[in-house]
């Protein structure tokens, strides 16, 4: 990690920068700007600063073109001493960042890390090159055989090294044996050589953010939801120490808990991006077993075609200005629930129809064909005709899901909106017959066609879990979830120039797959919320907007989108969501009324997503409010 100096040096400037965070023992401060001496703000080009012996101060002295003016930024990394690669751990995110003219006489520059203007803004780093893996312990999911039971259980994840040695790689040992099965308190990261971290948060109100494990553990009872986080150069050389510890019942105050018991999540027991895992508990005394505990998990890849830096990040920008924001769903609305829709819904027409009724942004849902194709379209089912377009029976459909057909089959065989195929009842749309009315359009489409100064509001569908075990729509999932964000992730960097984007899903592991594999886009958590009109989920974490809070400002999202239904029932939750920092849209048949809307715009609402935007806008200048801005900015 070094940088790539230019002839012609006049001048030495001397960056200073105090770092009021707690840092380990193998992060360093770098710096990174708009210059070559600085990188042109890629990670691994970047300047690594001294840290002045002693202090929480970071030093650098570098040589600059005389007359240069730019950007930089600070960031705190862990580097590899063997190759270039870097581990972004926390950044300087300010939409402006720091700037200096170097015509200026001043040759020391002190800063504060993270303030900018008086104004913090210190965010975590995205996947470069290492492997997030998420451990859930949700409602301490742990069976005993005993009276441990009773007790309030720490758990402890540490990250381990296995060393393959041998000619057939077969052979596994692990580091240190001994110790990680002891009480003594670990260090939370590995070697700077295998660039483990292991870190932990509780989704509790007041306690959710990512940090560093303590000595003993994280409590874990029947109302938490913990998460670990352990990011990892080589998933595949890597084995997670799972710990448990407890008190006993008349420990004095001053007592260390008991290591109760441990045990091993090897690399080989996790497959896919995500599943369940069932692992015995051994006694740490006698080694023999005590129970099972319930493990969640998900793998979060980086993502490999998009080579992200350090310029900008909007991922948890918003201004202020932007309050109210009028939402087109599925652009002009949900065609099938209203019989006097004349546009279908999730087309390109129905995106340009609500834009050119004043939408601020758009609202849209995406979802993979069998040939790995972003397409717009809601429903997970499609009916498909089995013989010709001119005669149709009742018993000539054929009901499949929507990811079994390809793109072509999707633009030339007869298929019918899930609404149409069970009612048997076939919808006809103005102008159907025209390109831009047809169902399926490509999210690049959407892209390329609609407005570029109205937002998109990127809803990707996933199926659910409900709280029976069952899934929706009875469908399992056949398709790696890494690939299927991945997949929509290269068409939006690809396509999406300057547009406002947020991405939105009801799957919380999605969002975070979002959040870790880029550095440019919002992420809104989806929330179902209390309600009577839809079935919980499985995953808790989006089935009250409290627990969507947590789950938000631990991950780093931009915020939530809630049930109307839910923030009607309690508007005091609004401020929850707020008082916090994030941005709250809402969603919802309720939203469909000029009084409703007008009252979530009073509360305070950010954004309401709703159906006929021709209809229920009350706007009277019908351009967006990033147009408005843009023409402000421009005079």
């Amino acid at each position: 990690m070094a940088a790539r100096n230019s002839n012609n040096i006049y001048v030495q400037k001397t960056f200073n920068v105090v770092v009021t965070i707690e840092i380990s023992n193998i992060e360093k401060v770098a710096i990174t700007g708009g210059c070559e001496e600085l990188g042109n703000w890629i990670p691994k080009y970047a300047v690594l600063l001294d840290q002045v012996e002693g202090t929480n101060s970071w030093k650098k002295t570098i040589g600059f073109q005389q007359g240069r003016i730019f950007e930089y930024r600070y960031f705190i990394c862990a580097t590899n001493s063997v190759s270039d690669e870097v581990i972004i751990r926390k950044w300087e995110t300010h939409l402006q960042a720091r700037n200096v003219n170097f015509g200026e006489e001043a040759t020391i520059f002190n800063d504060i890390f993270g303030y900018v203007n008086g104004v913090e803004k210190i965010d975590r780093g995205w996947l470069t090159f290492e492997t997030l893996i998420q451990f859930n312990f949700f409602n301490a999911p742990f069976e005993w055989k005993r009276s441990i039971k009773k007790r309030l259980i720490y758990v402890k994840v540490t990250s381990t090294n296995l060393s393959i040695y041998g000619d057939n790689h077969h052979n596994f040992s692990v580091t240190s044996l001994e110790d990680t099965i002891s009480n003594d308190a670990r260090e939370n990261y590995a070697d700077a050589h295998t660039f483990g971290f292991s870190e932990v948060t509780k989704l509790k109100y007041n306690q959710s953010v990512i940090q560093c494990q303590n000595q003993f553990g994280i409590s874990c009872g029947d109302e938490d939801l913990v998460i670990f986080h352990m990011s990892v150069a080589d998933p595949k050389t890597t084995a997670y120490l799972v710990d448990l510890y407890g008190f006993r019942s008349k420990a004095s105050e001053d007592e260390p808990p008991t290591h109760i018991g441990y045990n091993y999540v090897l690399p080989n027991l996790l497959k896919g991006s995500e599943g369940s895992l069932e692992i015995p508990i051994t006694c740490a005394v006698k080694h023999r077993p005590l129970g099972m505990m319930q493990i969640g998990y998900v793998i979060i890849k980086p993502f490999p075609s998009y080579n992200f830096d350090m310029r900008v990040s909007f991922q948890r920008h918003w201004n202020r200005k932007w309050t109210g924001l009028d939402v087109g769903h599925r652009g002009s609305g949900n065609s099938f629930k209203s019989k006097d829709s004349a546009i279908r819904e999730n087309t390109i027409t129905s995106l340009k129809n609500a834009a050119a009724h004043g939408a601020d942004m758009v609202e849209f849902d995406v979802q993979l064909s069998k040939d790995l194709v972003p397409v717009i379209y809601h429903d997970f089912m499609v009916f498909v005709s089995l013989k010709s377009k001119i005669c149709v029976q009742d018993d000539e459909y054929l009901e499949i899901p929507m990811r079994e057909l390809s793109l072509e089959q999707l633009n030339t065989l007869k298929v019918y909106h899930v609404e149409e195929g069970r009612s048997r009842k076939e919808r006809y749309f103005d102008n159907d017959e025209l390109q831009e009315h047809q169902p399926f359009p490509q999210l690049s489409d959407a892209l390329n066609e609609i407005d570029p100064n109205v937002g998109f509001n990127i809803e990707i569908k996933w199926s659910q879990k409900l709280d029976d075990g069952k899934m929706e729509q009875e469908l399992e999932h056949v398709l790696d979830k890494n690939l299927y964000v991945d997949c929509i992730l290269d068409v939006v960097l690809h396509k999406a120039g300057g547009r406002r984007i947020v991405f939105s899903c009801f799957d919380p592991d999605i969002c975070a797959m979002i959040r870790f594999k880029q550095n440019l886009y919002p992420v809104m958590f989806l929330t179902i919320g209390v309600t009577t009109k839809y079935r919980k989920f499985l995953d808790p974490r989006g089935n009250t907007i409290e627990s969507a809070v947590c789950n938000s400002l631990a991950m780093e999202f931009l915020g939530i989108v809630a049930n109307t239904e839910d923030l009607l029932r309690d508007p005091s939750q609004i401020n929850l969501a707020k008082d916090r920092g994030l941005v709250v849209f809402c969603w919802g048949e309720d939203n469909n009324s000029k009084e409703t809307i007008q009252l979530l715009k009073n509360m305070g609402l950010h954004a309401i997503i709703y159906d006929k935007m021709d209809i229920l806008s009350t706007k009277e200048n019908k351009q967006s409010v990033f147009l408005a801005q843009a023409k402000e900015n421009q005079n």
